[in-house]
């Protein structure tokens, strides 16, 4: 690690502990998003991290981006609001940075960038979710604009967006070429923000319906070439995939340290529970997942910043990450027993919330299509 990394990484962990102290996320039980640490979060300099100086931001590279990440995953309780934070980054500024125009990217960036504007994708659809490009919302063309009609459902950030990254077909008949994307403002007349969908976990990010009702947007609000909007998700997809976890590598860090902790302490038939090999070959396991985890993640940023392509590492880091993050949280609890089950510890908050990591991004099964299909097959 760099000595400029390792600076970013102890800012990170030095601002996630102070500005962050709670041990449970404020808002949870009531799935209250979290301005104010939102405003910590765009102060801290994070939304604007992966974006060149120019627009607004400070320009690094994805390796330090998902490095900071991690570490925020490990110093901060509340994972949906990370989580809110990643949808915002990898699946509307990256799209508007790589397919933008110039004049797109004066206009949006610099306020996605500082947090003062929050993006949210507008992809899924109720009968188009794994299999999103046979989606149903239409987008007509006019001499000077689009017009969207559709419903999004899964909408990460729906209720706070300020602006949407919105994908819509020209004519079904044509599937995957018939995809296009916009830049959709929230106040855009004929946009409405649906129904709440509650969640099992990370209840801090908010999730909604979004609906295009003779949606008129300009020309200019196309993001990227007529018909290649399926490219234009498979980029997004490829980023957030591959980086979406690293708060999760944070999180089972902590879990560790947690249950190497209880498991050295708690006392049953005189001795630490820690000395029983049952016990103990648990936490080895969670170990050995963490050490397994963190190359896979990191090496999706050292090939973006490399200019390569990171389809197939970001669809494995994805896989695996996702259900090591699940069986490690099943371990957590085990460890802890009965309080591990209860509220109290904190403990049944990270399964809730790594159960989601299986299926956002595409599901596991999505996933190892994607590898198969890389592999030849």
């Amino acid at each position: 690690m760099s000595t400029e990394r390792e600076e970013l990484v102890r800012a990170a962990l030095e601002f996630g502990k102070k500005a962050f102290p709670e041990d449970r996320p404020p808002g949870e039980a009531e799935g209250e998003f979290n301005r104010t640490g939102w405003k910590q979060l765009a102060e801290f300099g994070l939304f604007g991290m992966p974006v060149p100086a120019e627009y607004g931001g400070l320009g690094l590279g994805l390796g330090d981006v998902i490095a900071v990440m991690e570490t925020l995953g490990y110093a901060i309780a509340d994972q949906g609001l990370l989580f809110s934070a990643n949808a915002h980054l990898w699946t509307n500024v990256i799209p508007v940075l790589i397919y933008g125009t110039a004049q797109q990217k004066q206009e949006y960036l610099p306020r996605m960038a500082s947090g003062e504007w929050i993006g949210a994708n507008a992809g899924s659809e109720p009968d188009a979710g794994s299999d999103i490009f046979a989606m149903r919302t239409r987008a007509v063309k006019t001499d000077t604009s689009y017009v969207l009609n559709g419903t999004k459902t899964f909408c990460t950030n729906a209720q706070v967006a300020d602006v949407f990254v919105a994908y819509a077909t020209l004519d079904p008949a044509l599937g995957p070429m018939g995809i296009t994307s916009f830049v959709v403002p929230r106040d855009t007349p004929g946009v409405a923000v649906g129904k709440h969908i509650d969640k099992m976990g990370l209840r801090t990010s908010p999730m909604g319906e979004v609906i295009f009702e003779d949606c008129e947007i300009p020309l200019a609000n196309r993001l990227g070439r007529e018909g290649r909007g399926a490219q234009v998700f498979e980029c997004a997809m490829e980023w957030e995939r591959g980086c979406i976890l690293a708060n999760c590598l944070g999180v089972m860090r902590r879990q560790l340290e947690k249950a190497i902790a209880h498991c050295q302490t708690r006392k049953q038939f005189g001795k630490s529970i820690g000395k029983f090999q049952s016990v103990a070959n648990r936490i080895v396991d969670m170990k050995l997942r963490l050490e397994t985890c963190r190359p896979l993640v990191r090496r999706i940023g050292e090939l973006k910043d490399a200019g390569k392509d990171a389809s197939l590492e970001a669809a494995m880091a994805k896989l695996y990450v996702s259900e090591c993050y699940v069986k490690s949280s099943l371990d957590l609890i085990q460890l802890f027993g009965g309080y591990g089950y209860t509220t109290e510890q904190g403990v049944e908050r990270d399964l809730r919330d790594a159960v989601g990591s299986t299926l956002y991004s595409g599901t596991s099964e999505i996933q190892r299509n994607i590898i198969a299909k890389c592999l030849g097959l």
